[in-house]
């Protein structure tokens, strides 16, 4: 069975949020969109909270959040215990946030990436294991 995924974007990620969603609930992943629904200005906690909310509580695997520079949301959802946000532009990134970091959160910035970029950060994201070893050990001293 393929993981779960919340996702949520503020109004600058309006527009990629819709494609992700489209995208993961063409390829069979049990997805939940946390919001906006507009491109009405919004304020990007609104939505990170929940997304970090749900992924914290095991409601869902991972989550995608994504707003115009990627910090905004990143920031909100790595207040949360237990969530490991992960700001990615670039493939490679969203391969390590997850081999290395263990990220359970893929946070992308709309207006510095192509759509292409963002929905290949995705793919990565969803497909790349953790590492564990060395990497585990650092990981399980984040968390305050």
């Amino acid at each position: 069975m393929k993981p779960s995924i919340a996702v949520g974007a503020d109004h600058a990620g309006f527009a990629y949020k819709q494609e992700i969603v489209a995208w993961l609930e063409k390829e069979g992943y049990p997805t939940k969109d946390f919001g906006t629904y507009t491109e009405t200005s919004a304020d990007y906690p609104d939505f990170a909270h929940p997304v970090a909310s749900a992924v914290e509580a095991h409601q869902f695997d991972w989550g995608i959040l994504v707003c115009g520079s990627g910090n905004g949301v990143a920031i909100t959802a790595n207040k949360h215990q237990g969530i490991r946000a992960a700001l990615c532009w670039k493939p490679e990134l969203a391969a390590l946030a997850r081999q290395h970091n263990n990220a359970n959160i893929l946070c992308l910035p709309e207006r510095y990436i192509s759509p292409e970029e963002a929905l290949e950060c995705v793919k990565v994201f969803l497909k790349t294991e953790f590492e564990g070893g060395r990497h585990q050990t650092r990981v399980g001293k984040i968390s305050c």
